[in-house]
């Protein structure tokens, strides 16, 4: 079961999923009766940044919703001149609130490692021009990941490092380079979420972030556990709860604090 909490916003979650086309509609009411009122639905390719723009501009859904854009690391394979043009483009409308998903994944490497780099450093390129924050994505690279990041650091505004599972030297090794923290239903995962319980309370109030990452990532902790393996946005009053119970906070000091963060972040209302 779900708590009903503040408001608050899930800064990552993949609505543009075939998981979620048959009820997104009921989907987003649940998010929206759980106290998640607004979700920023993340752009992974020309492709799905397009439809994440749609479905951000669809008045006939709930919850607030905005939109990111760019090539996930798996998708930077894609990145060329003329995709490229697309992703500019869609930058340009107010809708759309970060340039990303990009970074590095050297996991699965579904685009070669040299791929990854070019496009990550096309897209760290851009955000000097282009006043908007990054959403970053990394696994399996934090040694490559960190140096483009330090040799650009200067040239770029805010940017988040969605989906944080990093180690407690990573995470001060971000912080010292002003990077926001995205933190997601990994941390209820006892088999693989450990070391985020104490790496959490390390985070400022006004470099965190919280997300879901819906639908993948379903919180292995919660009771009654959901029928389906689906994530969903309405299950981030559950990492909400969890997050506020490792850092010693009530519930809703976290909602307000993670809500004025957000807001500053994306630069919205």
């Amino acid at each position: 079961m779900t708590l009903k909490c503040s408001n608050i916003t899930d800064i990552g979650v993949n609505l543009t999923n075939a998981r979620f086309h048959k009820d997104l509609h009921a989907t987003l009411l649940r998010s929206l009766g759980a106290g998640v009122y607004r979700n920023i639905i993340t752009g992974t390719c020309v492709h799905t940044s397009q439809q994440a723009l749609a479905l951000a501009l669809d008045h006939s859904l709930p919850c607030e919703r905005y939109a990111t854009a760019g090539f996930h690391p798996h998708n930077a394979s894609d990145n060329n001149p003329e995709s490229w043009q697309h992703l500019v483009q869609l930058w340009q409308h107010p809708k759309v609130v970060a340039i990303g998903e990009t970074g590095l994944d050297f996991n699965r490497n579904f685009s070669t490692p040299t791929q990854q780099l070019d496009s990550f450093e096309q897209h760290l390129q851009v955000a000097k021009d282009i006043q908007l924050p990054l959403f970053l994505h990394e696994r399996d690279a934090a040694g490559e990941f960190l140096e483009l990041l330090t040799q650009y650091r200067s040239g770029f505004g805010k940017a988040v490092l969605h989906c944080f599972t990093g180690t407690e030297t990573f995470l001060k090794q971000l912080l010292d380079l002003d990077i926001h923290i995205g933190i997601t239903g990994w941390i209820c995962d006892e088999r693989r979420g450990e070391h985020l319980r104490t790496a959490v309370r390390l985070i400022p109030h006004q470099r965190l972030m919280l997300e879901t990452d819906a639908p993948y990532l379903l919180p292995r902790d919660m009771r009654p556990k959901p029928k389906s393996s689906r994530n969903e946005p309405a299950y981030l009053t559950h990492i909400l709860e969890r997050v506020a119970h490792l850092r010693g906070q009530t519930i809703d000091e976290l909602a307000q604090q993670t809500e004025v963060t957000v807001n500053d972040f994306f630069s919205l209302d």
